[in-house]
């Protein structure tokens, strides 16, 4: 995530880079680590930053492990203009957080400053907060497949399935076994099983999008590509419609959207490639009363890295799509 947010912000013409943080990596040069980035940033090296090294700045993005922003942030608080988290620290109220990460919130006091940084739903809530927690990958792709059904009351708020598949990026860059070439080519694997956390935060977001308590069953799928997010959700629907009904809703619903595409054909991880763009189609079950809703995007743009620099445009008065493509690599 670190990595993308310096790939974006290479050609964001409003915002410059300052300084880079690691830990284990300090010392080197960003072109060092990623050789893609090294004509953007020639000579920048990776520092161990303390907090007061970035008073004054106007954003810090943090692309921490979960746990440790928490730690960090509350001595930026105060010293920087807005923080942007990309990990789960500031996305939960503290007793879910406690609930899906089974430890206690080191900084809950600051929760309040936070905005839950998904700007298709929650934008006036950015636009009146100091700092943002970037949305999770999942809960953002699952989000905005289910954001206009549930908040038009046209599907159950319980009962509801989210089935959903991920790039190997999405397991970050350490070493772990089925993250291994050998591991992950040619297979597919469920993980997190019921409990995976992603889960707590689905139902926390959409519980807010249609002002009742969402419960759903999550299971993400690991599969042998790079990049990408298909998130596949089942609901189930409190009245008859029809799918040129409920794609005509979604329009609306997504009208001045720049980053949301309603298409009628089912969506490819592949065309949202480097972009900040999700796209969503639905489906209507006559036979099962249920609503079909998808939703492709790249997991470390607008699942990630991307959206965090959207909430930053949106913080900073910028238009929210400065420095962001709506154009995916393909083929």
């Amino acid at each position: 995530m670190g990595a993308e947010v310096l790939r974006l912000l290479a050609a964001h013409p409003e915002l410059e880079v300052g300084a880079v943080g690691a830990a284990t990596h300090a010392g080197a040069t960003v072109g060092e680590l990623f050789p893609g980035l090294g004509a953007a940033y020639p000579g920048l090296r990776y520092e161990t930053l303390e907090a007061r090294d970035l008073a004054g700045y106007d954003v810090v993005f943090c692309a921490l492990p979960h746990g440790e922003s928490q730690r960090l942030v509350p001595e930026l608080v105060g010293t920087v203009g807005h923080v942007i988290d990309l990990a789960a620290d500031f996305r939960l109220p503290a007793s879910v957080y406690t609930t899906w990460y089974g430890a206690a919130h080191e900084a809950p006091g600051l929760l309040a400053d936070f905005a839950y940084g998904l700007p298709e739903l929650f934008r006036d809530e950015l636009r009146a907060r100091v700092h943002v927690a970037a949305p999770g990958c999942y809960p953002t792709a699952a989000g905005l497949a289910l954001a206009p059904a549930l908040a038009a009351g046209a599907v159950a708020s319980e009962g509801i399935v989210v089935d959903a598949i991920s790039g190997v990026s999405g397991r970050g860059r350490a070493l772990s076994g089925p993250s291994l070439y050998a591991e992950a080519n040619e297979n597919a694997l469920a993980y997190g099983l019921l409990d995976h956390r992603h889960t707590g935060e689905m139902e926390h977001a959409l519980s807010r999008v249609c002002g009742v308590d969402v419960q759903l069953l999550f299971t993400p799928h690991l599969v042998p590509m790079t990049r990408g997010i298909l998130a596949t959700a089942y609901a189930r629907l409190t009245s008859s419609s029809t799918t040129a009904t409920m794609l005509d809703a979604y329009r609306d619903f997504y009208v001045d959207e720049p980053f949301v595409r309603v298409v009628e054909e089912p969506p490819a991880t592949k065309s949202t490639l480097g972009s900040n763009v999700a796209v969503v189609t639905i489906r209507v079950d006559d036979r099962t009363g249920t609503l079909l809703a998808i939703a492709a995007l790249d997991n470390l743009v607008k699942g990630g890295s991307g959206q965090a620099i959207q909430a930053a445009n949106a913080l900073l008065g910028l238009p929210e799509a400065t420095g962001l493509s709506v154009v995916g690599v393909a083929p």
